[in-house]
């Protein structure tokens, strides 16, 4: 009799507790769908923010950092090491759109250091040294015409910040029309813009007129983010003074502004790979001198990823 006494409390001991588990779990589906919908109602508010006029400014990008150091380690070819390495990826940005213009700022920075030292070789460099530098400013003022559509000047500057500063240096000012088929995208047109390049070799680089494109897509869905840029000039003057920059952002969001952040960039510029192709060229050797007609100018590439951080 004790025994089905004991058994029958565990029995509604169960039954209560499942019954108590259940209760719980649906109250905090209620509670999930009420804050879902809260959610959406914030989301929805911060959308009409964002389409009102004036000034937004924002900023995002990827910094990274890692440092190690080795004594007598001796599995390794070089035992006694330090190496480090650190990135900064940072994209600004200054936007106002008003009913009958806008004008739109942005900036792409993407700066890196790298160090090796050899302890056991006094003679090696032990400083960091410069791997990515790049630099890129663009203005963009329009007055629409049209719902879509309007008329608008362009100035693009584009150079490296730690190494040849302005050396060489871009700055493209043209004027053309822009087009904004969605609120993610922005497309330009200038079939009148000037190429005015800054270089101590004159002999390579050199400035011409030309057409000027540029589209730039941004959109967010959810914890993730996109923006992807492209800026191509072509020159009217000769196709070897033609380039394009083509550079495209993915980051997610991890924990608040926190996340991670992957960033990809292409180039072409012929110019450029000239130029380089004449710093390392011997003219006591065998190869022929650099120009346009002996270089294979390949594509430029870089990429970059660490933790992201979105003001």
């Amino acid at each position: 009799m004790k025994k089905i006494f004991i058994m029958s409390l565990m029995l509604v001991a169960t039954a209560s507790f499942s019954q108590t588990k259940e209760e719980l779990k649906e109250q905090k589906a209620k509670k999930q769908a009420a804050a879902n919908a809260l959610q959406s109602e914030a989301d929805a508010l911060q959308k009409q923010i964002d389409n009102l006029p004036g000034w937004k400014f924002g900023a995002f990008g990827t910094v990274g950092a890692s440092f190690s150091e080795f004594n007598n380690w001796y599995g390794q070819g070089t035992p006694n090491n330090a190496s480090g390495n650190i990135s900064v990826t940072v994209n600004p940005f200054a936007k106002l759109d008003n009913e009958k213009y806008f004008w739109y700022n942005t900036a792409n920075i993407n700066l890196s250091w790298v160090k090796f030292d050899d302890k056991d070789d006094p003679s090696d460099d032990d400083s960091f040294r410069e791997a990515n530098d790049v630099f890129n400013v663009t203005s963009l003022f329009g007055y629409k015409i049209a719902k879509n559509l309007a008329a608008s000047t362009l100035a693009e500057y584009r150079t490296t910040l730690i190494n040849n500063f302005n050396d060489p240096g871009y700055l493209d000012v043209g004027v053309g029309v822009t087009w904004t088929p969605i609120s993610n995208l922005v497309v330009v047109v200038h079939p009148l813009n000037y190429n005015f390049v800054f270089a101590d070799n004159d002999a390579i680089f050199d400035s011409s007129l030309g057409a000027k494109v540029v589209a730039n897509y941004s959109r967010s869905f959810g914890k993730l983010g996109l923006n992807s840029n492209l800026s191509a000039f072509m020159s009217y003057k000769d196709s070897n003074l033609s380039n394009w920059t083509w550079i495209n952002a993915v980051s997610y969001k991890l924990w608040k502004g926190i996340g991670l952040g992957f960033e990809l960039g292409l180039r072409d510029n012929n110019q450029e790979a000239v130029n380089y192709a004449f710093k390392q060229w011997d003219p006591a050797g065998t190869n022929p001198e650099p120009g346009f007609d002996n270089v294979d100018n390949k594509l430029q590439v870089y990429t970059t990823f660490g933790l992201s951080y979105a003001f």
